[in-house]
């Protein structure tokens, strides 16, 4: 099961800071929620300036915000600047550039790091427009973004690119174990996830790559569970399909920290699963959700129906793969939310 767009995800966007020094409690007040980052204050010499495409996504939004709670500069890259605007404000938000495509050069040109999280959502029905949707949103814009970082002069050059792909890179199985290490697979979204990972290869061999392959991303207001909750809340939740099928998922927290890590940490490079350590079945992950939500979770939808809406699309929802984050876990990388019922707790309280 793949759920990234590099992150089909939403927050809200109504957001003010709030700051104290010297350790400093920055409360982004989000409507009715708070969010949390503690942070210290950071000499200048290590501030970052990151430019992020896919910044108006779920991942994308919070880890401009972590960013910012950490005195770091933020340049949006974008192709709508009214959207962009929209999610940030810049009477709340102005420690952000907003640039659509003709000045991204001049953006990532100075830059320290380049965050590329871009691309289309996929869990929708495929059509060959759609699925040239898909991947042209990934790799175009990737291929773009390597351009301008290798046409840069070498002291304007980013060192740190991180550019997201996905754990639909191993296609799908109820058996295997995935690690960095293992094969790619051999369906439509295996061969997306080849291409968008080839054409990160190619940038500047001086610039440090990481390339993250993402899971299904869990938080309140985005992604896969923003989908599932209002089911729930309807006594209407329930496993997907059999049920049987690897859920390999991460909280967006783990996630965005382990984005941050790669921008600052020299040892981050190559390939690095963003997924929780301990992947779950999905009927497990909608037992905990309904446990959480104190909600049953009885209320199955049939594959049949699932391909009815979804077509050759169901694939996203029906299949899975169980991956597992030997790279992180080598590197010492500290997982907040290693289980799946605490995340949602976390989540959800």
């Amino acid at each position: 099961m793949e759920l990234c767009g590099a992150a089909s995800i939403a927050w809200p966007n109504s957001i003010a800071p709030s700051r104290h020094l010297p350790q400093r409690l920055a409360v982004w007040r989000v409507r009715k929620t708070r969010v949390f980052f503690v942070t210290s204050s950071i000499d200048k010499a290590d501030e970052m300036i990151v430019s992020v495409t896919g910044a108006t996504g779920f991942v994308g939004k919070r880890l401009v915000q972590r960013l910012l709670a950490e005195d770091h500069r933020v340049r949006v890259l974008t192709r709508s600047r009214s959207k962009a605007l929209s999610i940030f404000p810049a009477r709340d938000y102005p420690g952000i550039k907003i640039a659509e495509e003709p000045e991204w050069r001049n953006c990532i040109q100075g830059s320290t790091a380049v965050v590329n999280l871009a691309g289309m959502p996929i869990s929708t029905r495929w059509s060959p427009e759609i699925k040239k949707e898909i991947k042209d949103s990934r790799i175009k814009v990737t291929s773009k973004v390597v351009d301008l970082i290798n046409s840069t002069q070498d002291d304007l050059r980013p060192k740190v690119l991180v550019s997201a792909t996905a754990v639909g890179y191993y296609g799908t199985s109820e058996t295997r174990v995935f690690d960095e290490e293992s094969p790619s697979g051999n369906d439509y979204l295996a061969e997306v996830c080849r291409e968008w990972e080839a054409a990160a290869l190619t940038v500047n061999q001086d610039v440090r790559l990481a390339r993250i392959r993402i899971g299904v991303v869990l938080g309140k207001e985005g992604g896969a569970l923003a989908k599932m909750i209002p089911l729930f809340m309807m006594f209407a939740g329930g496993p997907l399909g059999s049920g049987k099928q690897w859920f390999s998922w991460i909280h967006v927290d783990d996630l965005v920290s382990l984005i941050y890590e790669a921008l600052s940490n020299p040892s981050y490079k190559g390939v690095i699963n963003g997924t929780a350590p301990n992947p779950v079945r999905l009927s497990e992950m909608c037992d905990h959700l309904g446990s959480v939500l104190d909600r049953p979770s009885w209320l199955p939808v049939p594959e049949v129906a699932l391909k009815a809406v979804l077509g050759e699309g169901a694939c996203v929802v029906l299949e899975g793969q169980k991956v597992v984050p030997a790279r992180a876990k080598e590197l010492g990388f500290s997982f907040k939310y290693p289980y799946i019922k605490q995340a949602l707790k976390s989540i959800m309280s």
